[in-house]
Order: structure tokens, then C-alpha cells, then sequence
């Protein structure tokens, strides 16, 4: 492997020997620019780019020297130092000696590699440009950083546009497809967005698949032909996404060691027609894998662990790859070496033939063993299968179909059906179909003796004329061009054979033969009567095309007249260049598939077509060099549509202005030697022939003269030169020795000075010493008073939340005492209401007594035969009596049994210290609750004895006053309230001295004597007044045994609670 060091050359040479197909690992040659002097380093290289051909290569390295290299030529130039690393480089497509780049501070500069002058300085990023896209017509450009994207004129170096994204979002790259006006954008969430280039309006989205992993787009590729996305990220899938169906068609998945993908693009091939199917993937192992797309097979690799790879460019004609290796060197490689390995031809096969049983039913089979892994099956001969396909086609074709077949196996018509259907050959076949279609002879001799006499006189000097940089290409046009012209002395003096000849040496630049035939099969087929005026144009073609455009488009033809644009203007420049000016790649390989295959009076139609289908911008223009301008240049032009009026054309028009009676049909070239070309006056070729040599004859003196001028003068400037040099070198000496003297004396006072300053270093060290010591004794001091006011403060802190607590819990307390006074003020106010309802009760019963007494007195006064029903009345009213005295009954049982349910919840709501008291009240409650209930017994026992007696008494009265039913319903009436006294619940807060009374009380009440009559009124109110009076006294000794209890109820403790 070839190394060159740039060192501090401004210019030189790149390799001594150029390895080519034979460089070590593909390597052909690495660059380095080190940096000699104290401290050695090497300078790294960050960015790299391409010119438009492949050939021309431009580098900046991390302190801003931008270096071009120019492959062909062997020499490399420093063409500028910006003193800034750069961070993404260009060439300008439309002016080749411009380029563009990205500096640090964000700006973008456009520097010409001629002059090494400053052309523009484009500002307006906030962060640093991570990439450059020119447009293919090199008016535009898209700088891209993660916050924004701008397009440029070039042109006038004005910015058109600007797209801002959210800084959530952020841009990943924003670029323009080839071949097509539409701007691709892609975000960092995934999001790519296409945008027409004039209008800007979104022409449609890619939706991010769906994965179980996430796949974040980091980098991208894009085929020539713009049809084909290929994008990565941190993962080792690959999307490829068909632009044209705008869907994802494929995941490649790459080897497990691949984790991220750095780095993409694409392989260019020069028969593949754009749709690339190589790519070139730097994964984060800095390996660059080449894999087949259609395959998915690795090709090769460059680059290793040791020797990483940063970035890598890969030429557009597919020659070179330069990568910027991880240490900052730069490597060139040669793609033929790489491929070297597989370009190989398979290794040979070993196949073993045996012969099987005799008898059995497969005798006659032969069983194959192979030992290659690449065949599977028994092998079959290609040869036998072409065979039998020929001799099927010979036994069934007609004599029209064998002037049709085609070498190869190929039929024209069926390519013709073919070519209707798709509207062009597929690019893998197209060069193959072609070779086909022209029936190329492929005279080996006779092209070889044209090749080996020589480059021709007319074009040693080419380059002038056409100043193409890739030096190869340029070779092969000289060749071919004068290959020509020793087959014809015609070519020679035509100025437009190389503008025509150019496509075509493009397309073929590796097969030199077939570029020749080419050429010359187009010469002799598609351009008849082309050389019959020269010098001047085809006047008698023009005049065909100018009548059949007269016939189709009248008013066109007119429009041009009027102008004075005649066929030379409007015909003859698309027909000298072959459609190349006016027409992409694309578009000219499309227009030629159908060139090819139909009758050359065809390729006039497609001319006159192209005129018609422009004829809206034609009747626009009102000045000559708008018209020249325009047949000079691409335009909007659709070709499938101009390509559909050729062949309008070709069954519309007239025969008699037809062109295809004008024209020969097509003749192939001859086997063995290539026919003779005369069609031209001769006088005039010779003529001019005369004429070039002697000019030639005249240059080459004065080219000699001069040469032997400028060596006397070389001589001269040489001898002066050396004389001038040995001055120099002794004024030179004379000097070093004086400096060697003031050196020695600087060194005697550096000697003293070095002393000086070691003692000022020792005593500022113990300066240094004395105040680190001061500063650490007050720092342990300030951290002291800092630990001693912290702990101040948390014992501040602790007393602070003392204090706190005790207030809150005074404060608890105080509640808790102001709701236990509430409760008992409530209680009180229940137990009065109760009171004063019991006593609105008494009033009330009191005056029913009273009217019932009133209305007893009435009727019997009234009527005094009548008293037996005056006394059921009165019986009626102590009933009433009697009732009422039970409701009150129940009512203070009610009130009773309220109190001691709360005063149960106040016992629930003690605290755990009194629990023992409240088992010690519980068990006394419940001796006081079996107290009462014996009370009960003995009052119940008592009031049945004296129930009996008063029974029996009663009997006996009523036998003597004749009373028995009257006595019987008291009796059952006393029965009831004995039931409904043992139904009410028992009060235990009641003495039996106090139910005594009630008894003896309702005994002489109720068992009055039964005379009745005699009875006075005030007698009886008395009796009732005092019974009332009893029931009252009763009750407030009730109520007031009941706020006794309560008031003599512990209150609950506030130190816990329940």
C-alpha cells in the first residue's frame, strides 16, 4: 500500500506508481498530512466529496486546509485555508471549478479552485451544517443542520426558503432526489416528507412502519434513478422503500455483530441505468459491508477493528471509494480490485457419471453426483437447450419472422410489443437489446487497425474544445473519434462529431469496440444525406422535417417563420447532438430504445415531435435567442409524450413527404471489414484536409522554434539561479554564526535568570505553604461555629415542638370538657322538655276528667231514672283515666331507656385507664337492675292481693246492689293493666314505697264506693286532683334521680383516647 504525506506541500503528486486492478486490499494509496516541528502530530481529515465525473476529489481536514485531488492527473492542490474545521463539503454541479463548504461557525462559503478566491459566504444557520445537496442542474442547494433546512440560488447566493422544525422534532437530513424536482425531507421522529421543488406543496409522506423494536432513521441512500430509499438507524434493519409506490418493500437484515448504521450509499454501475442494486453500509464496528439489495448478500468490506473507517464517498461513475479512517488518514480504493475477487469465474465443477442397474426401470437415467455446492440437480447443456429452441423456431416461423430475428435469439417484433407495452427496455438488458438491434458485426481486425494507427491530427487537441475531467472518458472519446476519422476522412473535419459521438462513448466507455460500431452504424443508418452540403447542414433533411412539421402544425411553423427561425435553429441542433442537449439520461436512453427500434426516418419524427409537443413555450417566445436558447437546453418536456407523437406522426403523415421514402432502411455494418463511407464532396474534404496539415505543418515549426527558445532561456535562468544560490548560502553561513554567538550569550543569562527564579519559587512555596496552613485553621474554625449555631438550632427546633404539643393538647382537653358541658346541657334540656310534655299530657287528662265528670253530673241530674248508664259513663272516663296513666308510663320507661343508652355510649368513649371502673358500675347496675326487677315482683305480688281483695269485695257489693256486669268488666278491664304494666320495661331507678303509693293511690281511684248517686262532685274532682297531683310529684322525682346520675358520671380522661 502506496502513503502520501502532504506534509507542507502546497502541490504535487498523489502515488509514484498508480496500482490500480493490483492495490493490496483494494487499497490504492493512503494520505496522510502530518505537521513536523517540536511536537509532531497528524492533521485529520473530517469531510470528503466528489466532483460530478468521479475523478476529482475534495478533502478538508480539521484546521481548514481543503485539498482537491485530481485522480486522473495524479496531482493534489492546497486551493484554500478557511482556519476552521469544516463539517460538510460540495462541488457546484453548474460551475465545475466551485465548491462549497460548511464551517464551524455555522456559515456556509463558496470558494473557486481556480483562483482560490472567496466567491460568496452564505449565512443564517444557528448550529452547524451536517450536510450540502446540489441539484442536478447546479442552480440550488439544501443546507441542512438539526434545527433547520435552507435552500439556495447558487446563482445570486440569496436564500429562497427556510424550513424551521420544532427543537423537540429535530432534522435528521433534507435533500434533492436525482433526476426529479422533489425535495426529501427526514425528521428524527421518523417522519420523511417529499415537497415539489417549484411550489413546495407536500407531495406525500412515508408512514413509519410498525416493529416490536423501534427503528430511528439515522441515514439514508438514495438510488440514481430517485426511485429507491434505503434507510437505517440503531438497529441492523434496513428499510427500502419503493418512492415510486411510496411503500416499504423490503427489510434487510444485516449480521448480528452490526448494531447501528453509520453511514449509507449506493454503488454506481454504468449498465445498471441508475437503479443501483450495491450498497454500501458503515456499521458502528467501523466496517463498510457492500451487500447486494436483491440478494442480500455480502459483496465485500473494507476497513477492520484496527483500522476503522469514519465516513466514506463513493464516486458517481462507481471507480473509487474514499474513506476518512478513524486515526484521520485517507484511503483511496480501487472498486475494480475489490471486485476483483468477484469477477473470478466459478471454480471448475467434478462430476462423477454412473451407470445404473441394467434391469431396472430407470436404466436409462443417468444419476449425477455433484460435488459443487452451487448445482443441486442433474446438469443440463445450454448448448442443447439454444438448440432445440432454434430448430423449433426455424420448423414454425414464417419468412417475415426470419427477416426479423435478431442475433442472440432475439425477435424484433416481439421487442417491439415489448417496447409499446412498457415504453422502454429494461436497463439490466438495454445495452445487450441494443447490440441486438443494430446487429453489431464486431470486427475485431478491423477495428484494430483503425485503433492502431493512432490518435488522429484533428483531435490530439481535444481537450480544448471540450475540457471533459475524467481523463479516461476523454481518452476513450479520442480514440473513437479518431477511429473515425481514419474509417472516413469526412469525420475529421465534421465539428460535430464529437457532440454526437459523446452519449454514446459514455455508455460504452469499457467496451471501445462496441462505443465504434455504435457510432458508426448511427452514422450510416440515422444520419443519411447528412454529409451531401458539407460544409453547411443537411439543407435536403431539414426541408423533409420542415414539411412535415408544415402538414401537422401549420400555425407553428408560421409562428416561426415570423420570427426567422428556420430548421437550422429549431431541427438542426437537436439532430447534431442527438437529443443529448434537451434530454436527461433517462429520457435519452428511453427515446433511443424506440430510435433503435423502428425505421431511421423515426428518429427525424421524435425531432419534429419534440417541436410540437413545445409548441405553448414556442409561441411565447418573440426573440431569436429565446429560440436558440431554448433547442439548446432541457426543457418541461414529457418524453413518453413525445415519444407517442413520433409515432402519430409515423402513420399521419402524407407518403409523399413521407421520410421513410426519402431514407434507406436500415443496413448493418459489415462482417470482417466495415463498408466504405463516401457519401460527402470529396474536393471540399480534401481540401480542407490541405489546408489543416499545412496549419499543422506551420504549428509544429513554431512549436519547435519555441521549444528550443525556452530551453536557452531555461539554461540561462538555471545557471543564474545557481549563482544566485551560492551567495545565498555563504550569506547564510556568515549569519548562523552570528546567531550561534548571541545564542551562547542568551544561554549565560537564561543560566543566572534560572537561578533567581528558583529561589523566588522556594520562598513563594513557603508563602504558599504559611497560607494554605492560615486558611485550613480558619476553615476548621468556621466549620466549628457552624456545627455549634446548627445544633443551637435543633435544640431551638425541639423546644419549638414541645411547646407546640402541650398546647395542643391544653386545647384538646378544653374541647373535650366544653363537649362533655354541651352534652350535659343538651340531656338537661331533653329531660325539661320531657317534663313540661308530661305535664301538657296531665292538663290534657285532667280535662278530659273534668268534662267527663261534668257530662256524668249533667245526665244525671238529668235524668235520674236512668242511673245505670250514668254509671257506664263514668266507668268510660276512668278508663280514659286509666289509659292515660299507661301512656305516661311508657313514656317515662322511653325516657328511661334513652338515658341509658347514653350513658352507655359515654361509658364506650372512657378511656382505657377507667376501664375497671366501668366493670365495677357495669356489675352495680346490673345488682341495682335484679333490685328493681325483685321490686317489680313484690309490687306486682302486691298490687294481685290487693286487686283480690278489692275483687271480693266488689262481688260482694254487687250481690247486694244487684251490679254483677259492671263488676265483671272492671275485672277484666284490671287484667289488661296488669298485662300491659308487666309489657312495660321495668324501671330499676323506682323505690316500692313509690309504686305503693301509686297503687294505693289508683285504689282509691279506681275501687271507690260503688253507690254512686250519692257521690258529691266536689268529692270526686278532689280525688282526681290529688291523683294528677301524685302522678306529678313521681315524675320529677324521676327526672331528678336521672340528672343526679349524670352529673355524678366521671368525665373521660384527655391524656388518651379510646
Amino acid at each position: 500500500m502506496e502513503r502520501c504525506d502532504l506534509g507542507e506541500r502546497r502541490r504535487g503528486p498523489i502515488w509514484s506508481r498508480r496500482a490500480g486492478a493490483a492495490a493490496p486490499r483494494g487499497v490504492m494509496v493512503n494520505i496522510i498530512h502530518s505537521v513536523q516541528g517540536y511536537h509532531s502530530k497528524t492533521i485529520h481529515f473530517l469531510n470528503v466529496a466528489f466532483d460530478s465525473s468521479g475523478d476529482s476529489l475534495l478533502a478538508g481536514d480539521r484546521q481548514g486546509n481543503i485539498y482537491v485531488f485530481d485522480l486522473n492527473g495524479n496531482r493534489f492542490s492546497l486551493v484554500q485555508r478557511t482556519m476552521q474545521a469544516c463539517t460538510a463539503l460540495a462541488f457546484n454541479l453548474r460551475r465545475k471549478t466551485e465548491f462549497l463548504v460548511a464551517l464551524a461557525d455555522y456559515s456556509v462559503k463558496c470558494f473557486d479552485t481556480g483562483t482560490q478566491e472567496l466567491v460568496s459566504w452564505m449565512r443564517g444557520h444557528e448550529s452547524s451544517v451536517s450536510s450540502i445537496s446540489v441539484h442536478g442542474s447546479g442552480k440550488y442547494a439544501i443546507t441542512t443542520s438539526t434545527d433547520t433546512a435552507q435552500l439556495w440560488d447558487l446563482d445570486t447566493f440569496q436564500r429562497i426558503r427556510k424550513l424551521n422544525v420544532r427543537q423537540s422534532v429535530g432534522i435528521q437530513k433534507v435533500f434533492f432526489l436525482p433526476l426529479s424536482n422533489t425535495i426529501l425531507s427526514c425528521f428524527k421522529d421518523n417522519s420523511v416528507f417529499a415537497w415539489e421543488f417549484d411550489t413546495l406543496h407536500c407531495k406525500y409522506q412515508l408512514s413509519p412502519p410498525v416493529e416490536g423494536s423501534v427503528l430511528f432513521y439515522k441515514v439514508f441512500a438514495v438510488t440514481r434513478d430517485g426511485r429507491t430509499l434505503v434507510a437505517g438507524g440503531k438497529s441492523n434493519h434496513l428499510h427500502l422503500w419503493c418512492l415510486e409506490l411510496k411503500q416499504l418493500i423490503r427489510i434487510i437484515q444485516m449480521p448480528e455483530k452490526v448494531r447501528a448504521v453509520r453511514h449509507l450509499e449506493f454503488l454506481p454501475d454504468s449498465f445498471d441505468g441508475g437503479s443501483n442494486q450495491v450498497l454500501g453500509v458503515l456499521s458502528q464496528d467501523n466496517i463498510m459491508r457492500f451487500i447486494n439489495i436483491e440478494t442480500s448478500q455480502i459483496l465485500f468490506d473494507i476497513g477492520s477493528p484496527e483500522e476503522g473507517i469514519s465516513t466514506a464517498v463513493i464516486s458517481p461513475n462507481g471507480r473509487y471509494i474514499a474513506s476518512v479512517m478513524e486515526n484521520g488518514s485517507l484511503n483511496l480504493y480501487s472498486v475494480q480490485a475489490l471486485t476483483q475477487e468477484g469477477n473470478k469465474p466459478p471454480p471448475f465443477t467434478f462430476k462423477t457419471v454412473e451407470d445404473g442397474p441394467k434391469y431396472t426401470s430407470e436404466a436409462n437415467k443417468l444419476i449425477t453426483k455433484v460435488t459443487s455446492e452451487r448445482s443441486k440437480g442433474p446438469w443440463k447443456s445450454k448448448q442443447s437447450k439454444i438448440q432445440s429452441r432454434l430448430l423449433k423456431l426455424q420448423a414454425n416461423t414464417s419468412l417475415e419472422n426470419k427477416e426479423n430475428e435478431l442475433p442472440g435469439g432475439l425477435n424484433k417484433k416481439r421487442l417491439q410489443a415489448l417496447l409499446k407495452g412498457f415504453g422502454e427496455y429494461p436497463a439490466k438488458y438495454r445495452m445487450f437489446v441494443w447490440r441486438s438491434l443494430l446487429q453489431l458485426p464486431e470486427n475485431h481486425l478491423a477495428f484494430s487497425s483503425l485503433i492502431d494507427r493512432g490518435i488522429h491530427s484533428a483531435f490530439v487537441n481535444i481537450q480544448k474544445e471540450y475540457p471533459i475531467k475524467s481523463g479516461k472518458l476523454l481518452r476513450v472519446l479520442q480514440r473513437t473519434l479518431s477511429a473515425l476519422a481514419h474509417w472516413s476522412a469526412i469525420f475529421a473535419e465534421t465539428p460535430y462529431m464529437p457532440l454526437l459521438a459523446f452519449p454514446f462513448v459514455k455508455l460504452f466507455q469499457n467496451n471501445q469496440l462496441i462505443c465504434f460500431e455504435v457510432v458508426a452504424t448511427v452514422v450510416v443508418n440515422f444520419c443519411q444525406h447528412w454529409f451531401e452540403y458539407f460544409p453547411n447542414p443537411p439543407i435536403n433533411v431539414l426541408g423533409m422535417m420542415e414539411n412535415v412539421l408544415a402538414h401537422h402544425d401549420k400555425e407553428l411553423l408560421q409562428h416561426l417563420i415570423k420570427y426567422n427561425v428556420t430548421s437550422q435553429v429549431y431541427a438542426w441542433p437537436l439532430l447534431e447532438t442527438l437529443l443529448s442537449e434537451v434530454l436527461t439520461r433517462e429520457e435519452w436512453l428511453k427515446a433511443f430504445d424506440n430510435i433503435f427500434s423502428n425505421h431511421p426516418s423515426y428518429f427525424l419524427m421524435i425531432v419534429i415531435a419534440y417541436v410540437i409537443c413545445s409548441r405553448a413555450s414556442l409561441l411565447h417566445c418573440n426573440q431569436a435567442a429565446d429560440f436558440e436558447y431554448f433547442f439548446h437546453h432541457r426543457n418541461n418536456v414529457d418524453i413518453d409524450v413525445v415519444i407517442k407523437e413520433a409515432y402519430h406522426l409515423m402513420e399521419a403523415t402524407p407518403l409523399d413527404i413521407h421520410p421513410q421514402q426519402m431514407l434507406d432502411d436500415f443496413t448493418p455494418l459489415t462482417k470482417g471489414q466495415y463498408p466504405v463511407f463516401n457519401k460527402y464532396p470529396m474536393f471540399i474534404v480534401n481540401y480542407q484536409a490541405q489546408k489543416w496539415e499545412k496549419i499543422r505543418q506551420d504549428e509544429i515549426e513554431y512549436v519547435r522554434e519555441r521549444q528550443l527558445a525556452h530551453e536557452s532561456e531555461a539554461k540561462a535562468q538555471e545557471q543564474k539561479a545557481e549563482d544566485e544560490a551560492w551567495y545565498q548560502r555563504q550569506k547564510l553561513l556568515q549569519e548562523a554564526e552570528e546567531q550561534r554567538q548571541k545564542i551562547l550569550l542568551e544561554e549565560e543569562k537564561l543560566a543566572e535568570q534560572r537561578q533567581r527564579l528558583a529561589v523566588v519559587k522556594r520562598e513563594l512555596k513557603v508563602k504558599e505553604l504559611q497560607l494554605l496552613d492560615g486558611s485550613r485553621r480558619r476553615f476548621l474554625n468556621y466549620h466549628q461555629d457552624q456545627l455549634q449555631m446548627e445544633l443551637k438550632c435543633l435544640d431551638d427546633e425541639i423546644a419549638r415542638k414541645h411547646l407546640i404539643k402541650d398546647q395542643e393538647a391544653v386545647t384538646k382537653e378544653m374541647k373535650e370538657v366544653e363537649a362533655h358541658r354541651r352534652r350535659v346541657d343538651l340531656e338537661d334540656q331533653r329531660g325539661q322538655r320531657l317534663i313540661e310534655m308530661d305535664k301538657e299530657e296531665i292538663q290534657k287528662a285532667q280535662t278530659v276528667a273534668e268534662e267527663n265528670v261534668a257530662r256524668g253530673e249533667q245526665k244525671h241530674t238529668a235524668s235520674d231514672w236512668r242511673p245505670r248508664w250514668d254509671e257506664q259513663d263514668q266507668e268510660e272516663s276512668y278508663r280514659e283515666i286509666a289509659k292515660l296513666l299507661h301512656d305516661n308510663r311508657v313514656r317515662e320507661a322511653e325516657l328511661l331507656k334513652a338515658m341509658r343508652e347514653a350513658e352507655e355510649k359515654k361509658t364506650f368513649n372512657i378511656s382505657v385507664a377507667q376501664q375497671e371502673d366501668a366493670v365495677q358500675n357495669k356489675a352495680q347496675l346490673e345488682e341495682e337492675q335484679k333490685v328493681a326487677a325483685a321490686a317489680d315482683g313484690h309490687r306486682k305480688q302486691f298490687l294481685d292481693d290487693r286487686m283480690n281483695d278489692e275483687l271480693e269485695l266488689a262481688e260482694k257489693l254487687q250481690r247486694e246492689d244487684g251490679c254483677f256486669e259492671r263488676l265483671h268488666d272492671l275485672k277484666a278491664r284490671c287484667t289488661e293493666r296488669e298485662v300491659e304494666v308487666q309489657q312495660v320495661p321495668g324501671s330499676g331507678n323506682i323505690s316500692p314505697s313509690d309504686l305503693s303509693t301509686l297503687a294505693s293511690s289508683l285504689r282509691k281511684n279506681v275501687f271507690a264506693p260503688r253507690d254512686g248517686v250519692g257521690r258529691s262532685r266536689a268529692e270526686l274532682a278532689r280525688r282526681e286532683r290529688e291523683l294528677m297531683a301524685e302522678v306529678r310529684r313521681l315524675r320529677r322525682r324521676i327526672a331528678s334521680r336521672a340528672r343526679a346520675g349524670l352529673r355524678a358520671a366521671p368525665a373521660p380522661a384527655t391524656a388518651c383516647s379510646p
